[in-house]
C-alpha cells in the first residue's frame, strides 16, 4: 500500500505545486484559465486521439463493461438525488449534488495518472468511463436543470447535442477511433507531434487542477464532506459490486481500472456546469477542494485493495 501511495504522490505533488502558485497569486486566475484551455483543447486532446487511434472499436465498446459502470454510477446518482430531495432542496440542486457524487476527474487526473500507474492498457477502459460520463451524465444534468425550469424541448436537445459535438474530448476520441478503423498507421512526423503535445497533458493538467483549486471556496463543508464521501467511497463501492456481481466483467484488469476511476475526486467540469446554470456553485467548489485533498490517500487505498497492495 505504501509503495502505491509513493507512486501516486508525485501526481498530487504537482497539484499541490499548482495550488501554491495559485494561492500566492504567482499564477493568476487568468493564467490558470489559459493553461486549462491549452490542456483541454490541445494537450489532452492529442493524448486522447493518440490512445484512441491505437485501439479498435471493440477495445472501447464492451457492453458488459459499460453496463457495469453505468449501473453502479446510476445507483449512486439516484441515491444522492433522493437524499437531496428529502432534504427539501430543488431538483436542479439535487442534480448538481448527484453529479458531484459520480463524476470524477477522469480526463485531467485519471487518464494521465493511470496510464503511468496501471499501464498504457488502462487507456481503453478509461476512455469507456469518460465516454459514459460525458455522453450520459453530462447530458442528464442539463436535462434535469432545464426541465426543472420548464425549458424542456428542442432548445434543450440542441444544447445537449452541441455540448457533446463541441467537447474536444469526445471529438478527439471519435476522431481517433475513426482513424483506427482505417487500419493505417499514423504518419511518423504526425505521430511524433501528437506524442510531444500529448506529453504536456499530464504535468499541465495536474498543475491546472491545483491552480484552479486555489480559487475554490470551502463554504458548506458538511455538504461537501457528504458529497466527497459519496464520490470517493460509495461510488467505487457501488461500481465494484456491479462489476463483480451484477454485470461481471470478464477481464479483472478492466474491472480494476473501472473501480479505480470511480474513486477519483469530483471533476472540475461539474463546477463549470453549476456556475453556468447558477445552481449550487459554491457547494460544488467546496466538494472539489475537499474530495481532491482526501483523494491523496483514498485513491492509493482503493488501488492497493484492488491490486493486492
Amino acid at each position: 500500500m505504501l509503495a502505491i501511495f509513493l507512486k501516486t504522490l508525485p501526481f498530487f505533488a504537482l497539484i499541490a505545486l499548482g495550488y501554491f502558485a495559485g494561492r500566492t497569486k504567482f499564477f493568476t486566475a487568468e493564467a490558470t484559465a489559459y493553461l486549462t484551455k491549452f490542456v483541454f483543447y490541445f494537450a489532452l486532446s492529442a493524448m486522447l486521439f493518440n490512445f484512441a487511434a491505437n485501439l479498435t472499436l471493440a477495445d472501447i465498446l464492451d457492453g458488459r463493461f459499460i453496463a457495469a459502470y453505468l449501473w453502479g454510477t446510476l445507483f449512486i446518482y439516484l441515491v444522492f438525488t433522493a437524499v437531496a430531495l428529502l432534504r427539501g432542496i430543488s431538483v436542479a440542486e439535487g442534480a448538481v449534488e448527484a453529479q458531484c457524487a459520480v463524476i470524477g476527474n477522469v480526463g485531467f487526473l485519471g487518464i494521465p495518472m493511470f496510464v503511468l500507474l496501471l499501464g498504457p492498457e488502462s487507456a481503453g477502459p478509461m476512455l469507456m468511463v469518460l465516454a459514459v460520463d460525458l455522453i450520459v451524465f453530462s447530458s442528464l444534468i442539463v436535462i434535469l436543470i432545464t426541465g426543472s425550469r420548464g425549458e424542456v424541448g428542442w432548445a434543450t436537445a440542441r444544447t445537449v447535442g452541441l455540448g457533446l459535438a463541441k467537447n474536444p474530448m469526445i471529438v478527439s476520441i471519435a476522431a481517433g477511433i475513426a482513424w483506427s478503423a482505417t487500419g493505417r498507421d499514423l504518419w511518423a512526423p504526425l505521430n511524433e507531434f501528437l506524442a510531444i503535445l500529448g506529453a504536456a497533458a499530464t504535468p499541465g493538467a495536474l498543475f491546472a487542477i491545483g491552480a484552479s483549486l486555489a480559487g475554490k471556496s470551502t463554504e458548506r463543508v458538511v455538504v461537501a464532506g457528504w458529497l466527497s464521501f459519496g464520490k470517493l467511497v460509495l461510488h467505487p463501492a457501488a461500481v465494484a459490486v456491479s462489476a463483480f456481481y451484477i454485470f461481471p466483467v470478464a477481464d479483472p484488469y478492466q474491472a480494476t481500472v473501472m473501480i479505480a476511476a470511480s474513486a477519483l475526486p469530483v471533476a472540475g467540469n461539474v463546477y463549470m456546469l453549476a456556475a453556468h446554470y447558477g445552481v449550487a456553485a459554491q457547494r460544488v467548489s467546496a466538494s472539489i477542494l475537499v474530495s481532491t485533498a482526501i483523494s491523496i490517500v483514498t485513491v492509493s487505498v482503493v488501488i492497493g485493495l484492488l491490486t493486492g497492495g
